[in-house]
């Protein structure tokens, strides 16, 4: 019988889209410090607003094909929409978004390309309740893949030992905290080069030095920040806590039960 890692393991098409979608949506980031936009400011982010979507959609099509069946495609939709229906419970307030947890277990148990796939969809699925349309929703998507990509990529043994119990929590809790503070990172980033205008000390300058841009974004980060990405750290770290035991129980046994990717076979009457 085949483990998480070998059901999800990338194929080599799939992992080279991965990687061409990757250096895109890292462009749509870091663009104020890899491009002098100085006279196509918005032409420039236009462009990754218009190429982020289309290399999800590539990838998406690209890893459905050929790693998901029908059994982890509805647990997919399960799992997206329970993730989505939790994001607004906390209505944005400080930063509290009680749903990162369900998205780094599950992305823990069923592997690296489901995590990415259960990121980009649980954010678009969010973006229909909560109406939350708009040129940054590529954004979120993609970060919210990141993370479920990262928390399925964590080690699941150190030698020949599995990491289970007290250590593959405090592994969980660790990186849901580094995950919480990337993501507000990742979100300052997008909006960072239209909120201030240019006439202030912490604002972009078109066509300035990277050394420079990248001061100011650190110190508009920490600013403005962290009365947000804190309490989603703390909440995430939390949770974590509170539901790994008996959650990452019920997710193994589903996956054992549900015996994904193997053929459903009819026996005929004789």
């Amino acid at each position: 019988m085949s483990t998480t890692a070998d059901i999800y393991r990338f194929s080599k098409r799939s992992a080279l889209a991965l990687i061409l979608t990757g250096l895109i949506s890292a462009g749509g980031f870091l663009w104020p410090f890899l491009f002098n936009a100085n006279h196509h400011q918005s032409r420039t982010q236009l462009f990754f607003w218009i190429a982020v979507p289309i290399a999800l959609v590539l990838l998406i099509v690209e890893l459905s094909n050929e790693r998901l069946d029908a059994k982890s495609v509805a647990l997919l939709g399960v799992l997206a929409a329970l993730t989505a229906a939790l994001r607004p419970m906390g209505a944005g307030v400080a930063g509290i978004e009680p749903m990162w947890f369900i998205l780094i277990l599950s992305a823990r148990v069923f592997g690296a390309a489901f995590g990415f796939i259960l990121g980009i969809s649980a954010l678009l699925v969010s973006a229909f309740i909560t109406g939350g349309f708009g040129p940054w929703l590529a954004y979120q998507m993609f970060a919210a893949g990141w993370i479920g990509l990262g928390a399925g990529a964590l080690p699941q043994k150190v030698g020949k030992y599995a990491i289970r119990g007290k250590a593959e929590l405090a592994l969980l809790v660790t990186y849901g905290i580094i995950a919480s503070l990337t993501f507000g990172a990742l979100m300052d980033l997008q909006f960072w080069p239209w909120t201030l205008g240019s006439q202030t000390q912490l604002s972009y300058i078109p066509g300035g030095d990277i050394t420079t841009n990248l001061h100011h974004f650190i110190v508009f980060h920490f600013a403005s920040s962290m009365a947000w990405d804190i309490p989603r750290a703390i909440i995430t770290s939390a949770l974590l806590i509170i539901t790994t035991p008996t959650l990452l129980s019920a997710l193994r046994r589903t996956q054992r039960r549900a015996s994904f990717l193997v053929p459903i076979e009819f026996a005929k009457r004789s």
